[in-house]
Protein backbone atom coordinates (compact mmCIF):
# COMPACT_ATOMS: atom_id res chain seq x y z
CA UNK A 1 0.00 0.00 0.00
CA UNK A 2 1.32 3.46 -0.84
CA UNK A 3 0.16 5.62 1.45
CA UNK A 4 -1.13 4.80 5.40
CA UNK A 5 -4.88 4.12 5.69
CA UNK A 6 -6.97 4.73 8.90
CA UNK A 7 -7.21 2.11 11.42
CA UNK A 8 -11.28 2.64 12.25
CA UNK A 9 -14.07 4.19 10.32
CA UNK A 10 -18.32 4.34 10.64
CA UNK A 11 -20.31 1.64 9.30
CA UNK A 12 -23.78 0.97 9.07
CA UNK A 13 -23.45 -2.94 10.13
CA UNK A 14 -25.12 -5.78 11.34
CA UNK A 15 -23.90 -8.29 13.24
CA UNK A 16 -26.32 -10.98 12.67
CA UNK A 17 -28.44 -11.69 9.20
CA UNK A 18 -32.63 -10.03 9.48
CA UNK A 19 -34.63 -7.14 9.40
CA UNK A 20 -33.32 -3.56 9.37
CA UNK A 21 -33.88 -2.81 13.40
CA UNK A 22 -30.00 -4.83 13.30
CA UNK A 23 -28.52 -2.27 11.37
CA UNK A 24 -26.27 0.45 13.65
CA UNK A 25 -23.79 3.05 13.53
CA UNK A 26 -20.82 1.72 15.08
CA UNK A 27 -16.90 2.06 14.76
CA UNK A 28 -15.86 -1.28 12.67
CA UNK A 29 -11.89 -1.32 11.43
CA UNK A 30 -10.95 -0.09 7.81
CA UNK A 31 -10.65 -2.83 5.38
CA UNK A 32 -7.18 -3.88 4.78
CA UNK A 33 -5.62 -2.86 1.50
CA UNK A 34 -4.30 -5.49 -0.97
CA UNK A 35 -2.10 -5.20 -3.91
CA UNK A 36 -4.55 -4.52 -6.20
CA UNK A 37 -7.32 -2.64 -4.46
CA UNK A 38 -8.20 1.01 -4.06
CA UNK A 39 -9.44 2.47 -0.68
CA UNK A 40 -11.54 5.49 -1.22
CA UNK A 41 -13.02 7.88 1.05
CA UNK A 42 -17.00 7.42 0.60
CA UNK A 43 -18.94 10.62 -0.17
CA UNK A 44 -21.76 8.95 -1.72
CA UNK A 45 -23.18 5.63 -1.49
CA UNK A 46 -26.00 4.04 -3.66
CA UNK A 47 -29.14 2.64 -2.07
CA UNK A 48 -30.61 -0.39 -3.94
CA UNK A 49 -33.31 -2.83 -3.69
CA UNK A 50 -31.51 -5.98 -2.99
CA UNK A 51 -30.14 -4.31 0.60
CA UNK A 52 -33.24 -5.78 2.61
CA UNK A 53 -32.61 -9.37 0.99
CA UNK A 54 -28.98 -9.28 1.29
CA UNK A 55 -29.48 -8.06 4.97
CA UNK A 56 -31.53 -11.26 5.33
CA UNK A 57 -28.73 -13.42 3.91
CA UNK A 58 -29.24 -13.77 0.15
CA UNK A 59 -25.94 -13.55 -0.37
CA UNK A 60 -24.44 -15.46 2.29
CA UNK A 61 -21.44 -16.98 0.79
CA UNK A 62 -21.82 -16.01 -2.74
CA UNK A 63 -18.40 -16.80 -4.85
CA UNK A 64 -17.23 -18.64 -2.15
CA UNK A 65 -16.91 -16.37 0.20
CA UNK A 66 -18.05 -17.05 3.40
CA UNK A 67 -19.59 -13.98 5.23
CA UNK A 68 -18.57 -12.14 8.24
CA UNK A 69 -19.21 -9.42 11.26
CA UNK A 70 -19.74 -6.93 11.37
CA UNK A 71 -21.11 -6.92 8.04
CA UNK A 72 -21.81 -3.65 6.20
CA UNK A 73 -23.76 -3.05 3.05
CA UNK A 74 -23.95 -1.57 0.21
CA UNK A 75 -22.34 -2.19 -3.53
CA UNK A 76 -21.25 0.87 -4.89
CA UNK A 77 -19.96 4.38 -4.03
CA UNK A 78 -18.19 7.57 -4.85
CA UNK A 79 -15.66 9.42 -3.64
CA UNK A 80 -11.95 10.03 -3.28
CA UNK A 81 -8.95 7.79 -3.07
CA UNK A 82 -7.53 7.68 -0.08
CA UNK A 83 -4.44 4.94 -0.57
CA UNK A 84 -4.00 2.09 -3.30
CA UNK A 85 -2.25 -1.28 -3.39
CA UNK A 86 1.70 -1.54 -4.84
CA UNK A 87 -0.02 -3.48 -7.99
CA UNK A 88 -2.26 -0.59 -9.12
CA UNK A 89 -0.83 2.58 -11.60
CA UNK A 90 -4.31 3.91 -12.59
CA UNK A 91 -5.09 5.65 -9.75
CA UNK A 92 -3.10 7.94 -7.37
CA UNK A 93 -4.57 8.96 -3.48
CA UNK A 94 -6.80 12.50 -4.61
CA UNK A 95 -8.66 11.17 -7.43
CA UNK A 96 -12.09 11.44 -7.71
CA UNK A 97 -13.97 8.10 -8.41
CA UNK A 98 -16.74 5.44 -8.27
CA UNK A 99 -16.93 2.08 -7.73
CA UNK A 100 -19.06 -0.92 -8.10
CA UNK A 101 -18.93 -4.40 -6.99
CA UNK A 102 -21.12 -7.09 -5.47
CA UNK A 103 -21.21 -7.53 -3.13
CA UNK A 104 -17.45 -6.20 -1.39
CA UNK A 105 -15.62 -9.14 0.20
CA UNK A 106 -14.06 -6.47 2.35
CA UNK A 107 -16.59 -4.35 3.58
CA UNK A 108 -19.73 -2.70 1.91
CA UNK A 109 -20.10 1.12 0.73
CA UNK A 110 -22.18 2.27 3.98
CA UNK A 111 -19.07 3.37 5.49
CA UNK A 112 -16.69 6.36 6.15
CA UNK A 113 -14.31 4.07 3.38
CA UNK A 114 -14.38 1.35 1.37
CA UNK A 115 -11.96 -0.85 -0.08
CA UNK A 116 -12.10 -2.68 -3.54
CA UNK A 117 -9.93 -4.09 -6.64
CA UNK A 118 -8.79 -1.70 -8.78
CA UNK A 119 -10.52 -3.16 -11.74
CA UNK A 120 -14.17 -1.83 -9.94
CA UNK A 121 -13.00 1.51 -10.26
CA UNK A 122 -13.27 4.09 -12.45
CA UNK A 123 -12.71 8.29 -12.81
CA UNK A 124 -15.38 10.20 -12.40
CA UNK A 125 -16.19 11.54 -15.96
CA UNK A 126 -15.99 15.36 -15.80
CA UNK A 127 -19.59 16.13 -16.92
CA UNK A 128 -20.94 14.27 -14.02
CA UNK A 129 -21.56 15.32 -10.34
CA UNK A 130 -20.50 12.94 -7.25
CA UNK A 131 -23.89 12.40 -6.82
CA UNK A 132 -24.57 11.22 -9.96
CA UNK A 133 -21.45 9.04 -10.34
CA UNK A 134 -22.04 7.51 -6.98
CA UNK A 135 -25.20 5.73 -7.71
CA UNK A 136 -24.69 5.20 -11.65
CA UNK A 137 -22.58 2.03 -11.33
CA UNK A 138 -25.14 -0.61 -11.26
CA UNK A 139 -27.99 1.41 -13.24
CA UNK A 140 -25.20 1.77 -15.94
CA UNK A 141 -23.77 -2.22 -15.99
CA UNK A 142 -27.65 -3.56 -15.99
CA UNK A 143 -28.65 -1.27 -18.43
CA UNK A 144 -25.32 -2.40 -20.66
CA UNK A 145 -25.48 -6.24 -19.70
CA UNK A 146 -29.58 -5.86 -21.10
CA UNK A 147 -27.98 -4.06 -24.19
CA UNK A 148 -25.78 -6.93 -24.81
CA UNK A 149 -27.87 -9.77 -24.14
CA UNK A 150 -30.17 -8.36 -26.51
CA UNK A 151 -27.71 -8.70 -29.36
CA UNK A 152 -28.11 -5.20 -30.00
CA UNK A 153 -26.10 -3.73 -33.11
CA UNK A 154 -25.98 -0.77 -35.13
CA UNK A 155 -28.89 0.10 -37.05
CA UNK A 156 -31.04 -2.57 -34.84
CA UNK A 157 -34.40 -0.79 -33.67
CA UNK A 158 -35.57 -1.37 -29.95
CA UNK A 159 -37.95 -0.43 -27.58
CA UNK A 160 -36.97 0.03 -24.14
CA UNK A 161 -39.91 -0.08 -21.52
CA UNK A 162 -39.43 2.14 -18.47
CA UNK A 163 -36.91 4.31 -20.54
CA UNK A 164 -37.54 7.11 -18.33
CA UNK A 165 -36.40 4.66 -15.00
CA UNK A 166 -32.98 4.20 -13.03
CA UNK A 167 -31.94 1.81 -15.80
CA UNK A 168 -34.03 2.98 -18.85
CA UNK A 169 -32.52 5.95 -19.05
CA UNK A 170 -29.11 5.00 -19.15
CA UNK A 171 -30.32 2.00 -21.29
CA UNK A 172 -30.91 4.94 -24.30
CA UNK A 173 -27.84 6.91 -23.86
CA UNK A 174 -25.95 3.33 -24.47
CA UNK A 175 -28.05 2.44 -26.87
CA UNK A 176 -27.70 5.26 -29.10
CA UNK A 177 -23.55 5.26 -28.68
CA UNK A 178 -24.12 1.60 -30.52
CA UNK A 179 -26.23 2.99 -33.00
CA UNK A 180 -29.09 1.75 -32.34
CA UNK A 181 -33.11 3.28 -33.31
CA UNK A 182 -34.51 3.91 -29.93
CA UNK A 183 -38.05 3.60 -29.11
CA UNK A 184 -38.72 5.34 -26.16
CA UNK A 185 -41.81 4.22 -23.73
CA UNK A 186 -41.33 6.36 -20.32
CA UNK A 187 -43.60 7.37 -17.57
CA UNK A 188 -45.23 10.78 -17.60
CA UNK A 189 -45.03 13.84 -19.35
CA UNK A 190 -41.38 14.37 -17.26
CA UNK A 191 -40.93 11.14 -18.34
CA UNK A 192 -41.17 12.32 -21.96
CA UNK A 193 -39.30 15.24 -21.46
CA UNK A 194 -36.14 13.43 -20.55
CA UNK A 195 -36.44 10.50 -22.97
CA UNK A 196 -36.73 13.31 -25.45
CA UNK A 197 -33.16 15.21 -24.48
CA UNK A 198 -31.27 12.09 -24.16
CA UNK A 199 -32.02 11.18 -27.57
CA UNK A 200 -34.66 8.65 -28.22
CA UNK A 201 -35.72 8.20 -32.07
CA UNK A 202 -39.57 8.51 -31.10
CA UNK A 203 -41.05 7.87 -27.69
CA UNK A 204 -44.47 7.10 -26.08
CA UNK A 205 -46.06 8.16 -23.04
CA UNK A 206 -46.99 4.89 -21.40
CA UNK A 207 -49.90 6.28 -18.80
CA UNK A 208 -51.49 7.32 -21.83
CA UNK A 209 -50.57 6.81 -25.35
CA UNK A 210 -51.37 3.41 -27.60
CA UNK A 211 -47.57 1.59 -27.51
CA UNK A 212 -48.42 -0.78 -29.69
CA UNK A 213 -49.73 1.31 -32.40
CA UNK A 214 -46.37 3.59 -32.29
CA UNK A 215 -44.26 0.36 -32.40
CA UNK A 216 -45.31 -0.53 -35.03
CA UNK A 217 -45.35 2.92 -37.02
CA UNK A 218 -41.63 2.83 -35.35
CA UNK A 219 -40.64 -0.71 -37.42
CA UNK A 220 -43.27 -1.76 -39.82
CA UNK A 221 -41.39 -5.29 -39.31
CA UNK A 222 -41.40 -5.57 -35.73
CA UNK A 223 -39.04 -4.68 -33.35
CA UNK A 224 -36.07 -6.36 -33.50
CA UNK A 225 -35.09 -6.10 -29.64
CA UNK A 226 -36.53 -4.53 -26.23
CA UNK A 227 -35.28 -4.24 -22.85
CA UNK A 228 -38.12 -3.98 -20.37
CA UNK A 229 -37.78 -2.72 -16.65
CA UNK A 230 -41.14 -2.96 -15.69
CA UNK A 231 -43.72 -5.91 -15.89
CA UNK A 232 -47.30 -5.66 -16.30
CA UNK A 233 -49.89 -6.11 -18.75
CA UNK A 234 -49.05 -3.14 -20.74
CA UNK A 235 -45.10 -4.47 -20.89
CA UNK A 236 -46.75 -7.71 -22.50
CA UNK A 237 -48.85 -6.07 -24.47
CA UNK A 238 -45.72 -3.82 -26.03
CA UNK A 239 -44.14 -6.88 -26.26
CA UNK A 240 -46.34 -8.19 -29.04
CA UNK A 241 -44.68 -5.73 -31.39
CA UNK A 242 -41.30 -7.83 -31.40
CA UNK A 243 -40.92 -9.55 -34.58
CA UNK A 244 -40.56 -13.69 -34.51
CA UNK A 245 -36.56 -14.26 -33.04
CA UNK A 246 -36.31 -10.95 -32.20
CA UNK A 247 -34.36 -10.31 -28.24
CA UNK A 248 -36.30 -9.73 -25.02
CA UNK A 249 -34.06 -8.80 -21.87
CA UNK A 250 -35.48 -8.44 -18.51
CA UNK A 251 -34.37 -7.23 -15.49
CA UNK A 252 -33.98 -9.53 -12.62
CA UNK A 253 -37.97 -9.02 -11.14
CA UNK A 254 -39.49 -7.76 -13.94
CA UNK A 255 -40.68 -11.15 -15.74
CA UNK A 256 -42.03 -9.45 -19.17
CA UNK A 257 -42.82 -12.34 -21.22
CA UNK A 258 -45.04 -11.74 -24.91
CA UNK A 259 -48.30 -13.28 -25.07
CA UNK A 260 -49.29 -13.33 -28.53
CA UNK A 261 -48.71 -16.77 -30.49
CA UNK A 262 -47.23 -15.13 -33.02
CA UNK A 263 -44.62 -13.81 -31.25
CA UNK A 264 -43.74 -17.31 -29.47
CA UNK A 265 -40.40 -17.40 -31.22
CA UNK A 266 -38.74 -14.42 -29.64
CA UNK A 267 -36.53 -15.00 -26.76
CA UNK A 268 -36.58 -13.96 -23.14
CA UNK A 269 -33.58 -12.91 -21.10
CA UNK A 270 -33.24 -12.50 -17.45
CA UNK A 271 -30.06 -11.54 -15.46
CA UNK A 272 -30.18 -11.03 -11.59
CA UNK A 273 -28.12 -8.43 -9.72
CA UNK A 274 -25.02 -8.33 -11.79
CA UNK A 275 -27.05 -6.45 -10.94
CA UNK A 276 -29.27 -3.27 -11.68
CA UNK A 277 -31.01 -0.99 -10.20
CA UNK A 278 -33.95 -0.56 -10.14
CA UNK A 279 -32.46 -1.57 -9.30
CA UNK A 280 -33.22 -4.74 -10.35
CA UNK A 281 -31.49 -6.76 -12.82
Amino acid sequence: MRNAKPDTMQAAAIDRFGGAELVTVRAVPVPEVGPSDVLIRVEVAGVASWDAPEREDLYDGAFGMPSTFPYVLGWDCAGAVVAVGSKVSRFKEGDRVYAASMPLPKGGTYATYAVTDADNVSLIPAKLTIEQAGVMGWDALTALSGLEESGLKQGDTMMIFGASGGIGHMAIQLAKRLGARVLAVASGDDGVALSQRLGADAIVNGRKDDVVAAAREFAAGGLGAALVTVSGEAANRALTSVRDGGRVACPHGANARPKSPARRGAHSLQRRPQPGRDRQA
